[in-house]
C-alpha cells in the first residue's frame, strides 16, 4: 500500500482551479495521474508522477491512496514505484468488447476516400485469411472494387500481407504461404521485412490484372496488428508519385485508427 508518511510538505504549483467544484477538480486531478502512464512509462516514482500532473505532495499521494485502493494503481519496492492496476484492464476489456471497428473506422475511411476518389477498404485477420469489413466504392467509371464480406487468403495482395508482416508468421508458415505464392521463402521474408520498414505494403496486377494497391496496418491497445486500410485503383491512374502519395495518406490513416483502438506506439516505418 501506499505509505502516507512519506509525502513532503513542500508543494508543487498547483493550477488555478478555484471555480470548479472540489469533487469535480478530484476526479480530474485523478484522471490526470492515470494519463501520466504511457507505454515506455509504465512504472513512475511519485517525483516523476508529481512533475507530470502539477500537484502537491501530499495531495498526489491521497489520490495515488484512493486510486490503489479502487485497484486502478499499484504500487510496489521502496522507494515506491507505481504503475496502472487490474481495474484499467477490466476497463479495457469492456471498452474493446463493445468495439464497432466498421462504425469507428468509418471516418478515417472517409477522410482518404475524399482525398483519393479511389476505392478505399478496411480488412481484418481471420486466420489465414483477410476479410473486408467496409468499403468505400471508387465513383469513378473505371474502377475496382469486391465488397464487404470478401475474403482472400492474408498472403495475397497489398491488404493481407501489410498485415501478415506485422504478425509475427512462423517459419512453416512463412514456407506455406511461399508455396501458395510460387516464390521462395526467403524472398518473402525479405519482402514482408521491407513491409515493415516501410510501414505499408503494395501490389501491382497481383489478384486483378491492371490493378495496384496499397495498404497499411493499424494496431490495437496491445500492439497487435489488427487490420489494414487499403486504397485500390486501376495503374493508368496510380502511377509510381500517386502510390507514394496513397503510402503516405494510408499510413496516416491507420495511425489515426490505431490511436482511436487505444494504440499509443509509435507508427510502422516511423523513425
Amino acid at each position: 500500500m501506499i505509505n502516507l508518511s512519506k509525502t513532503l510538505t513542500q508543494p508543487i504549483a498547483i493550477s488555478s482551479m478555484e471555480k470548479i467544484p472540489e469533487g469535480v477538480r478530484a476526479v480530474d486531478r485523478a484522471l490526470a495521474i492515470l494519463q501520466a502512464f504511457t507505454p515506455e512509462d509504465f512504472q513512475l516514482s511519485a517525483i516523476e508522477l508529481a512533475q507530470r500532473v502539477d500537484l502537491s505532495r501530499p495531495t498526489l499521494y491521497r489520490l495515488l491512496y484512493t486510486l490503489e485502493n479502487q485497484g486502478f494503481i499499484v504500487s510496489e519496492g521502496d522507494p515506491q514505484r507505481f504503475s496502472l492496476g487490474p481495474a484499467v484492464g477490466r476497463l479495457a476489456h469492456i471498452w474493446t468488447a463493445g468495439l464497432d471497428l466498421p462504425r469507428l473506422a468509418q471516418p478515417v475511411l472517409q477522410r482518404v476516400w475524399e482525398q483519393t476518389r479511389e476505392t478505399v477498404a478496411l480488412f481484418i485477420p481471420q486466420g489465414e485469411l483477410r476479410l473486408c469489413v467496409a468499403e468505400l466504392p471508387c465513383p469513378q467509371p473505371l474502377s475496382f472494387k469486391r465488397g464487404v464480406g470478401y475474403s482472400e487468403k492474408i498472403e495475397r495482395g497489398a491488404s493481407g500481407r501489410a498485415i501478415l508482416a506485422f504478425s509475427g508468421p512462423s517459419g512453416a508458415q512463412l514456407a506455406r504461404y511461399s508455396q501458395n505464392l510460387d516464390i521462395e521463402p526467403a524472398r518473402l521474408q525479405r519482402d514482408l521485412a521491407q513491409v515493415r520498414k516501410k510501414g505499408y505494403a503494395e501490389s501491382h496486377d497481383e489478384l486483378i490484372r491492371g490493378a495496384t494497391a496499397v495498404a497499411a496496418p493499424f494496431f490495437d491497445q496491445a500492439g497487435m496488428v489488427a487490420g489494414s486500410i487499403g486504397v485500390f485503383g486501376p495503374a493508368v491512374r496510380l502511377d509510381k508519385d500517386r502510390v507514394a502519395s496513397l503510402a503516405a495518406l494510408v499510413t496516416q490513416a491507420s495511425a489515426e485508427l490505431s490511436a482511436l483502438l487505444g494504440h499509443a506506439g509509435k507508427a510502422p516505418g516511423a523513425a
